[in-house]
């Protein structure tokens, strides 16, 4: 195995002998012993994770003095303790930082996501991860980094394309049942989203579109995912866009224009569930929804079965207590008609209307009683004025009366007749037929 020289010490133990002996003795009794007893030096004495790390953290304060580095500003943390912790970028690469407290506290400005920065600090290494880091020890602002300035440029071209307006924002279905994820099928965020959909609401059916989500051709992929799911038949009900938390630069791929073009033209209504709390992406501002994270996602799409299954408990139990405070209703409604006397004793009703009706029989009688003789009394009185009056009573005194039968006319002046005219005559107790002979005036 290769070997480990650990510092000065083994440069002096290798350089000098123990006894003096000639050079070339030395050097390989020396190297013997070395192999012997120095960490790393032998399959017998490696060295330890720590050692290894105490001798990287060494040789690097030997080695490496206070430089200035530039660069762009992300996945900035404010620790309660009061030290800062940050990433610090350029276009292809990137580097932890941190601030230590008492440096942090000589700084006059906020440090924000996407600041082009100037800091001066040391090359460290952090031993509990194994990895290296800057210690900045001054801070000094230069604008908005290149990353920044290209997020700002394009939603400013978008947004006056009218893509992020709230008005033509969807409403997600209330119990989707086919669910799309656009998303790395090998990554933690599939996993997150299908594990909360299983507690909340199994019934759910979820395609996975595989996309890359970060790197090169990321944003072509997703955009093309976002198109392959808009024709998948039956129709999807909902669409899930995202990935798993990462810094600015591994998001990068859900600020490009063909994905929030992508999002914008979808038929189906869009989740994005890109996992960063901080940062917003464009899919976000783009989508129709936008969630913190894949497992927020899945409990924004997906009902709580448990809450539902209580909802329906509490609605079927206020169902049926109102069913029963009807029926007890319609019962005493029910026993309270039948204790009345129209069902108790019908009878009783009837002989109440019997009553009524001879009172009206009676009075009915009586009026037409009254009616009879007051027509009586006066039809006899018109009968006594008519007889008075009467043609027999004349002809009961020695008269006749004279007629023409042919025209039913009183014959009452000579100018009436003629000679041969044929007349009927009447008196008292008959009437006879005569013809006319001679006729003599007054």
């Amino acid at each position: 195995m290769t070997g480990f020289l650990f510092g000065d010490e083994a440069d002096e133990f290798f350089s000098k002998g123990s006894e003096g002996k000639p050079a070339e003795n030395r050097k390989t009794r020396n190297s013997e012993i070395a192999k012997s007893v120095v960490p790393g030096m032998s399959d017998e004495s490696p060295l330890s994770v720590t050692q290894l790390t105490a001798w990287i953290k060494r040789t690097l304060d030997q080695n490496v003095s206070s430089f200035w580095i530039a660069g762009e500003v992300s996945n900035v943390t404010k620790a309660g303790s009061g030290h800062v912790y940050l990433t610090i970028k350029d276009a292809s690469s990137q580097i932890g930082a941190v601030i230590w407290r008492s440096s942090w506290e000589r700084c006059k400005f906020d440090i924000k996501e996407g600041m082009a920065v100037l800091g001066m600090g040391k090359l460290d290494v952090y031993g509990p991860r194994g990895t290296y880091q800057v210690v900045l020890q001054k801070l000094e602002p230069q604008g908005l980094g290149p990353l920044q300035i290209a997020f700002r440029k394009l939603h400013a071209q978008l947004a006056a394309e009218g893509m992020f307006l709230p008005e033509r924002k969807r409403a997600l279905p209330r119990f989707p049942k086919r669910i799309g994820f656009v998303t790395s099928p090998h990554g933690a965020a599939i996993h997150d989203f299908l594990e909360v959909l299983r507690r909340r609401w199994p019934q759910m059916n979820v395609l996975v579109v595989p996309a890359k989500v970060q790197g090169p051709g990321a944003a072509e992929d997703i955009a093309n995912g976002i198109a392959m799911a808009n024709r998948i038949e039956p129709p999807l009900d909902l669409l899930v866009v995202g990935r798993g938390g990462g810094s600015i630069e591994d998001l990068w791929a859900f600020n490009e224009e063909v994905v929030v073009r992508a999002v914008v033209a979808s038929s189906i209504p869009v989740v994005s569930a890109v996992g960063h709390e901080i940062d917003v992406t464009l899919c976000d501002l783009a989508a129709d929804v936008r969630a913190l994270t894949p497992s927020e996602a899945a409990e924004r799409i997906a009902p709580n079965r448990d809450e539902i299954l209580e909802t329906l408990q509490s609605c079927k139990a206020r169902l049926a207590s109102i069913v029963a405070s009807k029926v007890r209703e319609l019962e005493s409604r029910f026993l309270g008609l039948t204790r009345r006397p129209v069902i108790e004793q019908p009878e009783r009703m009837l002989d109440s209307s019997v009553q009524r009706l001879d009172e009206v029989d009676y009075r009915l009688t009586e009026s037409l009683d009254r009616q009879i003789e007051k027509r009586e009394f006066e039809f006899e009185k018109m009968a006594s004025r008519l007889e008075a009056i009467s043609p027999l009573k004349t002809l009961a005194r020695g008269y006749s009366l004279t007629m023409d039968p042919q025209h039913g006319t009183i014959l009452s002046r000579v100018e009436q007749v003629h000679v041969g005219l044929r007349t009927e005559t009447r008196v008292e107790n008959g009437n006879w037929t005569s013809i006319i002979e001679r006729i003599e005036g007054d």
